[in-house]
């Protein structure tokens, strides 16, 4: 890849470094998609021995580009995300690949097709980490942010995409346990 290339590619994704998410940090400040994308890798990174069937390689990169496409559309909480926004995305992950030359435009638009059909063990074990990351910044949040619809998603939210694999079952369980002591110690604080 060209110099030049690759300064105008990292200059479009720069926004996700200042693209507000729905979650808020332990400090009170509004999460970047950038900050969501690197925690997961880093999840990624230190589960990945947990399942050494699994490419742990190829499962970082999905985590590290899984929201390459909101450098265009701004990040859309998943609980108002409709197929009209996935459709968005998914067009402009395109546009902003398309920049790129090969290899790397081809080895990245593979990845995305495989992250979408969720049909490999890395895939889907890359869609869970990325909600079960969502649900770790919201147990972790003040739960002032939280909207009245979350009280209940963040009991269910990702337990269907953890289910494939037994280690994040249990994960999935123990911030669940979060969850209800954090709603509970509200509930005390507010009587």
């Amino acid at each position: 890849m060209q110099q030049r290339e690759l300064l105008d590619f990292l200059r479009r994704l720069e926004c996700l470094k200042t693209n507000g998410r729905h979650s808020t940090t332990v400090g009170g400040v509004t999460e970047t998609v950038a900050a969501h994308a690197w925690r997961l890798a880093v999840l990624a990174l230190l589960i990945a021995p947990e399942f050494p069937e699994v490419d742990g390689n190829k499962l970082i990169r999905m985590c590290l580009i899984h929201d390459f496409g909101e450098a265009i559309t701004g990040d859309i909480p998943s609980f108002l995300k409709t197929k009209d926004h996935e459709e968005t995305e998914e067009s402009a992950v395109k546009a902003l690949l398309s920049a790129l030359p090969e290899p790397q435009r081809g080895e990245l638009s593979k990845l995305f097709v495989e992250m979408d059909a969720l049909a490999t063990t890395e895939a889907r074990l890359y869609k869970a980490l990325d909600k079960l990351e969502a649900v770790i910044q919201h147990n972790e949040s003040d739960i002032c942010t939280w909207l009245p619809l979350e009280y209940e998603l963040q009991q269910t939210y990702a337990q269907e995409n953890a289910a494939e694999f037994p280690y994040l079952k249990e994960l999935r369980a123990l911030m669940l346990k979060d969850t209800l002591k954090k709603i509970e110690d509200a509930k005390e604080k507010q009587a």
